[in-house]
């Protein structure tokens, strides 16, 4: 029901687009603006397909659609409106029915109500601008549908073109610099071939000094390698040290021992040699301790199983001449007791390692950082280092390691 001093027309036939003439565009907007009954007047170029005007009940004036201008790859329109902001809302709807978000226009000094936005192509090409009082009780809507022809694009060809002037100037600089390499090269090549021969000679005196020269060098740098592997494989096997104690009740009658670290030899030589052993024995793992043996002669130290400790406790600690579970090494007359034999010089320092992962019992000159021996370990279970000194009288001692 239409309130007073309003008409309703909601019970009225769709008025028909006044001033849209299907030959072309003719009309005056502002006289279609204040005639009754003329229906929304629309301003637009002829690119629009299809405008249709949905009216609703109330006394609202029409809404003004006007096509702006390309903009932004697709089309500006704006919604006018003779109502004032402070009386009405400008609403956007696409297609579907969903609300649009535009951009209200600046007012003028009248604050007539106005929205503008950007339809892009794809987004439906439809859309109709609804003027609701603040009220919410009447409004009114007009729409209008572009078709996609009308729409800004970019012509397929014009990449392609680029693409081809691009490929087209990149042939001829390359062409161009391709030219003035070959000349270049031709021309490198003539003074190539003459400077070639005159070093030919000159290599030849200079390769035979350098064959020399590389030899030498090859050599000293060999030398220098097996001097440092020798003195990095002294020091893994000084990173596993453990300190030995020597046992009184496992050392022959005759040795006399000195802070339970050395051991002093007896004035006459006896046969089998006296021994003495360590308290600690060691059943698996790696490692390491040293030996003081000055210049004395006619030594000897290593490990032996527990099997032939407990055999040395009940016969007086004296070496048994089967050796099959005893592993050592012996100095005496300047020469080391390994299989062959091998002359040295001083060694005031032994260092011993065993290591019963990889099976087997290592000597190191400690002050030459270089490996003595390396012998292999064919017994295993509880070991125990044992020392014997020489009949000179100057005896062994356990060191610290680095002491």
């Amino acid at each position: 029901m239409a309130t007073p001093g309003t008409r309703d027309r909601s019970q009225e036939p769709p008025q028909p687009l006044t001033g849209f003439n299907p030959e072309g565009f003719s009309g005056d907007p502002a006289g279609a603006a204040g005639k009754p009954g003329m229906g929304p007047w629309i301003r637009m170029v002829p690119l629009i397909a299809f405008s249709g005007l949905h009216p609703t009940t109330g006394s609202l004036h029409d809404p003004l659609l006007v096509l702006d201008g390309l903009e932004d790859s697709g089309i500006r329109l704006k919604c006018l409106s003779e109502r004032l902001f402070s009386e009405v809302k400008v609403l956007w709807v696409d297609g579907k029915g969903r609300n649009i978000t535009g951009n209200p226009l600046s007012t003028d000094t009248s604050g007539n109500a106005g929205s503008s936005l950007v339809l892009k192509a794809g987004s439906g090409n439809a859309v109709s601008c609804r003027i609701v009082d603040s009220l919410g009780k009447t409004s009114t809507e007009s729409s209008v549908v572009i078709t996609e022809s009308f729409f800004p694009t970019i012509s397929l060809w014009l990449p392609a073109f680029v693409m081809i002037l691009l490929f087209g100037i990149f042939l001829l600089l390359a062409a161009v610099y391709k030219l003035r390499i070959n000349q270049k090269a031709t021309d490198q090549e003539k003074n190539a071939q003459k400077q070639i021969q005159e070093d030919i000679e000159e290599f030849k005196m200079e390769l035979e000094e350098v064959q020399e020269k590389f030899q030498k060098e090859n050599q000293e740098m060999t030398t220098k390698i097996e001097q440092i592997q020798a003195q990095l494989d002294f020091r893994r096997a000084q990173s596993n040290a453990v300190p030995l104690t020597l046992d009184e009740l496992c050392k022959h009658p005759e040795l006399s021992l000195r802070d339970r670290s050395r051991v002093l030899s007896c004035s006459e030589q006896l046969h089998p040699k006296p021994v003495v052993l360590a308290q600690e024995s060691f059943s698996q793992g790696k490692h390491y301790w040293e030996v003081e043996v000055g210049d004395g002669s006619g030594w000897e130290l290593g490990v032996l199983a527990e099997e032939v400790r407990d055999s040395l406790r009940k016969d007086g600690m004296a070496l048994p001449r089967e050796r099959g579970q005893v592993l050592s090494l012996g100095y005496s007359r300047g020469e080391f007791s390994i299989p062959g034999g091998w002359n040295s010089g001083p060694c005031p320092v032994l260092g011993v390692f065993l290591d019963q992962e990889s099976h087997s019992l290592s000597f190191f000159d400690v002050e030459g950082k270089s490996l003595l021996a390396s012998l292999p370990l064919r017994f295993s279970g509880n070991l125990f280092p044992f020392f014997s000194p020489g009949s000179d009288g100057k005896g062994l001692g356990i060191r610290s390691v680095g002491g």
